[in-house]
């Protein structure tokens, strides 16, 4: 996939939002943008947003449950290609179960996976749709979601939803581009910061031109 002129729309929680990072100028996608020459890399991220609904709605954090589904509504419909990078938070603090793969359940998460790629398709008939699996993080063996699954767990059910519907992932669990016990690169042990961001656009450009 030629990057130069395209629009993309990148459709994603904190990371993608750019917490972490000195700027949203230093963010993987307006960096990717500025390096390749995208003509637009629109943020559709929100912080602590999830894939799946609630199944109790967050009192405190009602942001929070803005899914990606709901969420897609507003994104631009002329848009060249969607990047899809979630799942982190389903795993963190989500209260939905985790569902089939086979299901489109949306208050679990494999069935929300399956519903907001039908969606995707429905809305962005002529874009190239991509997801991302979850970056590594240091809590990744220690679920508190409601079937103690881990993070690895969550990658692959992506994996195997989005291989179902022929939407290629790029496997940034698998890559593994940044250790998060490397302060340098991501100093809460979740959010890349500055320089972590930029061995991500790298590692992402290199695989969205594969595609």
């Amino acid at each position: 996939m030629e990057l130069k002129g395209l629009t993309v729309n990148f459709l994603g929680d904190s990371i993608t939002e750019g917490c972490g990072t000195s700027g949203r100028e230093k963010v993987y996608h307006q960096i990717i943008k500025e390096k390749y020459g995208m003509k637009h890399a629109y943020n559709y991220g929100v912080g602590g947003t999830r894939i799946a609904r609630q199944v109790v709605p967050t009192k405190d954090m009602t942001i929070c449950d803005l899914t990606f589904e709901l969420r897609a509504e507003i994104m631009d419909k002329n848009a060249d290609a969607v990047v899809v990078f979630g799942g982190t938070n389903d795993f963190g603090h989500g209260d939905a179960p985790f569902g089939t793969e086979d299901s489109e359940d949306v208050y679990t998460f494999c069935g929300a996976v399956n519903s907001l790629i039908k969606k995707l398709k429905s809305d962005f008939p002529n874009a190239k749709i991509v997801f991302m699996t979850p970056i590594h993080r240091v809590t990744e063996n220690e679920p508190s979601n409601p079937d103690a699954k881990v993070l690895k767990d969550y990658v692959e059910a992506i994996c195997a939803i989005c291989q179902k519907h022929n939407i290629p992932v790029i496997d940034l669990f698998k890559i593994n581009p940044l250790d998060p016990h490397n302060p340098e690169l991501v100093p809460d042990g979740l959010h890349p910061g500055d320089k972590g961001h930029i061995i991500m656009a790298d590692v992402i450009a290199e695989a969205l031109m594969k595609l």
